[in-house]
């Protein structure tokens, strides 16, 4: 092993993740606070035979992703709230062509402008409902500079695995503080291939493998390729049809979620033994860990969501199986709250704590709130 330290900042550790799962191509558009880490990419991708191209709005980065994934890069971009918002068509498209892209979200205040330098959490239900219809997402939340990186190349990894985007939804907080990482330099991480294939006589587009995912052909290498984000049978030409239409969209969802199992990720530490446990993912989750190593209770618990989407029914539902109180915090008005009250009912009492003023939840405001409760 050979361990080396580092003082990075939280953006500077998705962009070193990227670099890692191989990523040579970043398209974006400069926006607090996440331009640091278009800024690490600029300097990093040229002497790595990358590109990095600064695109004139978020619709024409974007746009630059898809045709760049197509040919062939794995491509990543950067933005905030509102730079997402204007990525959510392209998103619809990228999904519905199954193209293998990342897009980074660094979550600032909002609506519109906002709160550009201050930290929130209030991108979740768009990460997950931005773009219209009915389609399958991925959102991984990172609690740490450390974790940024390692979580980065898992986002680009599963985009490549079930080839479709992946949103990597940090927060101000995370992606602006430095923190001491150790890295093994020699570590072999996994990283997904991509499956191209080798026959172009008899190769269709979107013609799925056994775990529902087409094979993706390099534009101009010689494979007749066709996509489109109309609704299309496997050849890619369009085919509007009803039996086609049901067929295609099941495809697209389960290829995620009937292996959901392989890849949502969660923290948790006594689950067992607690009869109050906090649900918290991001910079929220930080001030969970406070308040529990100052309290010391030994009937309170956490259950981290690092997959953030899809949401593990099953899953999180199983773990929070022994909890009394459930204490959510989050830096919105209530998002994910939503998903364990849809789980629960009226079964379990759940408290939602929240903050949107540009301001963390302080550990005494938690530690009160689950007193009381």
């Amino acid at each position: 092993m050979a361990i080396e330290s580092y003082l990075w900042q939280g953006s500077h550790a998705v962009a070193q993740g990227a670099l890692k799962a191989g990523v040579n191509y970043f398209a974006g558009y400069p926006i607090t606070p996440s331009t640091e880490v278009a800024e690490f990419m600029a300097y990093a991708l040229p002497s790595r035979d990358g590109i990095f191209i600064q695109m004139e709005d978020e619709i024409a980065s974007i746009a630059s992703l898809i045709g760049a994934s197509l040919a062939g890069a794995k491509a990543i971009t950067a933005t905030s709230g509102p730079g997402f918002s204007l990525m959510q068509e392209g998103l619809g498209y990228a999904i519905m062509a199954e193209v293998p892209l990342v897009i980074v979200d660094v979550m600032r205040g909002g609506p519109s402008t906002g709160l550009p330098t201050k930290p929130t959490q209030a991108d979740v239900m768009q990460a997950k409902w931005g773009t219209h219809g009915d389609h399958p997402i991925i959102a991984l939340c990172p609690a740490s500079v450390k974790e940024s990186y390692y979580l980065m190349v898992k986002a680009v990894n599963l985009s490549e695995r079930f080839r479709t985007p992946v949103i990597f939804l940090t927060d101000e907080t995370i992606a602006h503080m430095r923190e001491r990482v150790q890295i093994d330099v020699d570590e072999k991480l996994y990283i997904e291939p991509r499956i191209e294939p080798k026959d172009p006589r008899n190769y269709k587009t979107f013609q799925p493998d056994e775990r529902l995912v087409p094979h993706q052909a390099k534009f101009g290498t010689g494979f007749r390729t066709v996509v489109t984000a109309l609704y299309h049978d496997e050849s890619g030409f369009q085919n509007t049809s009803a039996e086609v239409a049901e067929r295609f969209n099941k495809r697209l969802v389960d290829k995620v979620e009937k292996y959901i199992d392989e890849f949502y990720e969660t923290e948790e530490y006594n689950l067992e033994n607690s009869e109050l446990v906090f649900v918290s993912y991001g910079a929220s989750h930080r001030t969970v860990l406070q308040v529990l190593n100052d309290s010391k209770n030994p009937k309170w618990g956490f259950l981290r969501l690092v997959t953030i989407w899809p949401f593990h029914d099953k899953l999180v539902k199983e773990k929070l199986k022994k909890a009394k109180v459930i204490v959510v915090p989050e830096l919105n008005m209530g998002q994910m709250v939503k998903e364990i009250q849809r789980l629960f009912g009226d079964t379990k009492k759940i408290v939602s704590v929240n903050r949107w003023d540009g301001e963390l939840i302080t550990p005494d405001q938690l530690r009160k709130v689950a007193e009381q409760a």
